[in-house]
C-alpha cells in the first residue's frame, strides 16, 4: 500500500508539480481494493474539474502491482491489485513503528482495602489488550499497576476494621475466611460512617494519619501496623489470583502509592518554593485557570498529599526508572480533568515527562440494564459479578461454556466497544456462538483446524497465484490484516482489531458455502487459503488475549 501511494504521490509531482500524500482506503470489494480521492484534494487548488485530474492520474498510474484503474464518483480514483500483489500483502506483518522506543502502560490499578469492580476488570482486560498492540508494534513495553495503599480509603478501611475487630487485635484476623470480601464490607462500612457521622469522621481522618506514620517510621510490629499489612497483603493476593485466572500478562511492575508519596510531597513542596504550586487557606494548590483548567490541592490543610502529589510522584518515578518516549495511563474518563491539571503541573518543571504521558479514558461498565459502578455504599458491579453473570448466561443458554470461553466472552465483549462511551455488558449477547463475540470466534478458529484436520496430509502450504472469484474475496480481506493491527497499535483502539476479525470469518463462512475445498481440484490452494485463514485468527485473537482453541 505504501509503495502505491508513493507512486501516486510522485505521479502528481510529475504532472501538477505539486506535493501529496496520497492516503489510500479500502472501498467496498466491487470497487477495487484500494481508493484515493487526491484528484479530490488537487482539483481546487488546480482550478480543475476534479474528475478531469482523476482521469489523467489513472491513465498514467502504471504499477506493477495494479492491474485496473476506475475513476468514481466526482474523483474517486479505485485501484485493483494483482493476484500477485494480494499475495504479498497476505504475507505481511504488522510493521514495527515503535522499535526502539521505551513505552509504559499503566493499567488495572485496584486499590487494596477496596472492592474490585467492573471499571477495574474494564481497564484489566483492555489495558492487557492495548499492551500487547504496542509490544507487537516493536516497542520495549513495561507493564504496570499502580494502587493506593495509603490514603482517605484505606483510612476508612481500617476504620471499620477497628471497628469490627473491637480494637487493635491482629489476632483475630485468623477468623476471616473471604478476605476479599470481608475488606470491601469494611470500607462500606467506614465509607458510610465517614459521611453519615461526625464524630466517626473525625476518628476516619486520624486512622488514615496513623497509615502514614507507620509507612514513614517503616512500622512492622505494632498491633495497627500488623493489622495494616495483612490486609494490604490479602488484596495483593487477590488480585495475583484474579491475574492469573483472567489469563493477562503479569505486571512487570506493581507501584503502590506508598512508594512515590514522599517523593511527591518533596517536589510538590519544592516547586511551590518556586511558584509552581500556590498556598492557599493552608492547603498547596496549583491554579489550572492561568492554563484553561481548574485548581486542584496537591497537599491538603492537614499536611497530607492528595491523590494529585502521589501522582506527581509516580510521573517522577516512571521518568527517573524509564526515560521513557510514551507513558499511558488508561483510566475512567471521569479522571481526564483532573489529569489534564496533574500533566500541565509537571509540565512547569519537567516537561519532557508531561509531554509524553497520556491519559487514555473509558465511559462506565454496566450490567445490561444495570447499574452505574460506584463503590460509595457497596452498590458497585464487582469484576466477579461480571464473570459470574457470563457463566450463568452459558448455563441458562444451554451452551454449558469453559472458563477460556467465558473470558473470550468478556474481553471480547470489553474490547469490540470503541474506547471512551460507556459499556454496557450483554452476558447473552457475549457468550452466544452466534453473532459478533469472542465465542463465535473461537469457534471460527476452531472450525478451520477441523476442515486442516480432515485434510491431513494434503494441508501442506504452497504459494498463492491466480485466484478465482471466492478465493480472492478471502485472499483480499486476509490481506487487510496487518494495516488493521497498525492502526489499531497507532490510535491504541482494540475495536479495530475485533471489527476485523468478525469480518474475516463472515467473509471466510461465504468462501466456504460457495467454494469445495477437501476433494476440489484447487485443493492445495485453497487449504493454503484456509491455514491463512486459521492463522490470522490466532493471531489476532492472541492480540486480545484471547485463546485460539484447536477445538470446540
Amino acid at each position: 500500500m505504501e509503495e502505491i501511494s508513493r507512486v501516486i504521490s510522485g505521479l502528481v509531482q510529475k504532472l501538477y508539480g505539486e506535493e501529496v500524500i496520497a492516503v489510500l482506503t479500502r472501498p467496498e470489494e466491487q470497487f477495487g481494493d484500494y481508493a484515493t480521492n487526491v484528484a479530490l484534494q488537487l482539483a481546487k487548488k488546480l482550478g480543475k474539474n476534479p474528475r478531469e485530474v482523476a482521469e489523467q492520474i489513472a491513465a498514467e498510474l502504471k504499477h506493477e502491482s495494479v492491474i485496473k484503474t476506475e475513476v468514481a464518483g466526482p474523483g474517486f480514483i479505485n485501484i485493483t491489485l494483482s493476484d500477485a500483489a494480494l499475495s504479498q500483502l497476505i504475507s505481511a506483518t504488522p510493521a514495527q513503528s515503535l522499535a526502539g522506543q521505551v513505552v509504559l502502560v499503566e493499567y488495572s490499578d485496584p486499590n487494596p482495602f477496596k472492592p474490585l469492580h467492573a471499571g477495574h476488570l474494564y481497564t484489566t482486560l483492555v489495558g492487557d489488550t492495548i499492551a500487547r498492540l504496542i509490544e507487537n508494534a516493536g516497542a520495549e513495553t513495561h507493564r504496570i499497576s499502580y494502587g493506593g495503599d495509603v490514603g482517605l480509603h484505606v483510612g476508612k478501611c481500617m476504620w471499620g476494621i477497628l471497628q469490627f475487630l473491637g480494637g487493635e487485635h491482629p489476632e483475630k484476623l485468623e477468623d476471616v475466611v473471604d478476605k476479599p470480601k470481608w475488606l470491601g464490607e469494611r470500607y462500606v462500612e467506614g465509607n458510610n460512617a465517614y459521611e453519615d457521622d461526625e464524630a466517626a469522621k473525625a476518628e476516619i481522618i486520624a486512622t488514615n494519619k496513623r497509615v502514614y506514620e507507620i509507612h514513614s517510621q517503616n512500622d512492622h510490629e505494632s498491633p495497627f501496623a500488623q493489622i495494616y499489612w495483612t490486609c494490604r497483603q490479602w488484596s495483593y493476593d487477590y488480585f495475583e489470583v484474579l491475574y492469573q485466572e483472567l489469563q493477562v500478562h503479569p505486571f512487570d511492575r506493581v507501584i503502590p502509592e506508598s512508594e512515590v508519596t514522599a517523593l511527591g510531597i518533596t517536589t510538590v513542596r519544592e516547586q511551590l518554593a518556586r511558584g509552581v504550586y500556590k498556598e492557599s487557606d493552608g492547603a498547596v494548590v496549583f491554579e489550572g485557570e492561568t492554563y484553561g483548567l481548574h485548581t486542584r490541592v496537591f497537599m491538603n490543610s492537614a499536611g497530607l498529599p492528595t491523590y494529585e502529589a502521589k501522582d506527581v510522584g509516580l510521573m517522577l518515578t516512571k521518568w527517573q526508572d524509564y526515560h521513557y518516549d510514551h507513558s499511558y495511563y488508561i483510566t475512567a474518563n471521569e479522571q481526564a480533568e483532573y489529569f489534564k491539571v496533574m500533566f500541565k503541573s509537571v509540565e512547569q518543571f519537567l516537561p519532557e515527562a508531561a509531554e509524553r504521558a497520556v491519559s487514555i479514558t473509558h465511559g462506565f461498565v454496566k450490567l445490561q440494564g444495570g447499574v452505574k459502578m460506584s463503590s460509595r455504599k457497596g452498590n458497585i458491579v464487582t469484576a466477579l459479578e461480571i464473570l459470574e453473570a457470563a457463566r450463568e448466561a452459558g448455563r441458562a443458554t444451554g451452551t454449558n461454556p469453559n472458563e477460556g470461553t467465558i473470558l473470550a466472552a468478556v474481553k471480547y465483549a470489553f474490547a469490540k466497544n470503541r474506547m471512551g462511551g460507556d459499556i454496557v455488558y450483554d452476558p447473552i449477547e457475549s457468550i452466544a456462538l452466534e453473532g459478533n463475540s469472542g465465542p463465535y470466534l473461537q469457534y471460527a478458529h476452531a472450525r478451520a483446524r477441523s476442515i486442516l484436520r480432515k485434510a491431513g496430509d494434503a494441508s501442506v502450504e504452497s504459494g498463492l497465484a491466480n485466484f478465482e472469484a471466492g478465493e480472492r474475496s478471502l485472499a483480499r480481506k486476509l490481506g487487510e490484516y496487518a494495516e488493521v493491527v497498525d492502526k489499531a497499535a497507532t490510535e491504541l483502539m482494540p475495536h479495530h482489531v475485533c471489527t476485523y476479525l468478525y469480518e474475516l470469518a463472515q467473509t471466510f463462512n461465504r468462501f466456504y458455502e460457495n467454494n469445495k475445498v477437501i476433494g476440489d481440484p484447487r485443493q492445495t490452494e485453497r487449504l493454503n487459503l484456509v491455514t491463512l485463514y486459521a492463522n490470522t485468527l490466532k493471531n489476532g485473537l492472541n492480540l486480545l488475549g484471547i485463546n485460539a482453541p484447536e477445538s470446540m
